[in-house]
Order: C-alpha cells, then structure tokens, then sequence
C-alpha cells in the first residue's frame, strides 16, 4: 500500500510541476512556446482553468502525503521482534561463570 501511495506521490510531483510551468507568468514561462494556448483554453487563455486544476493536484499531493506519513508511522510502530521468543528465568544463562574445580590427583593402587 506504502508503494502504490509513494509512486502515486511522485506522479503528482511531476503533474504539478508541469501545471506551474504552464501557467502564464512575468516571464512566460513555457507558455511562450506554445502559441494556440489561447484558443484551447477560451479568450481569457489558461489562467484561470490551470489555476484551479493546480489547486486541484495540489489538494491530492496534500492528502497523499498526510496518508504517507499516518502509514508510516503504523508501520514504525510495528516490528518483526515481536515474533521472537524472550526468555524465561529456567531459560536463561547463568549470571555469573562458576570456577572450574581443582583437579584431583590420581591414586595408585596397591597390588
């Protein structure tokens, strides 16, 4: 699901990022290079028609990324070392290392 949601994420990325370049500005923009915007978008031109489709990317782009961050959170709130077993007291190793006894020195036998 993180997946999905993190390509759809990019995806508005770019969509938004072309919608602001084609948005007439002091400079032009790439409008400049595209000479018929005018009879596409009506005699008042794209202005106001990329404005609200901007507005529009930009609510999902707000809202996907809200729904990014709530699941990864959930998902940092889980983890795999739930699954592993912990110890009990009658399990565990000793706290401290017991010393090794003296040796014992063999004894001969009398035949």
């Amino acid at each position: 699901m993180i997946s999905v949601l993190f390509i759809v994420q990019i995806v508005l990325a770019i969509f938004i990022t072309i919608l602001v370049l084609l948005q007439k500005s002091s400079s032009g923009g790439i409008v400049n290079y595209s000479g018929s915007n005018e009879s596409v978008f009506g005699a008042k031109g794209a202005g106001g028609f990329l404005t609200k489709v901007t507005l529009i990317f930009g609510g999902l782009f707000l809202a996907n990324t809200i729904a990014l961050s709530y699941l990864y959170i959930k998902q940092r709130e889980s983890t795999i070392m739930i699954d592993v077993p912990t110890l009990t007291p009658s399990t565990q190793a000793p706290t401290a290392p017991t010393a090794p006894s003296a040796p014992t020195i063999p004894t001969q036998k009398a035949q």
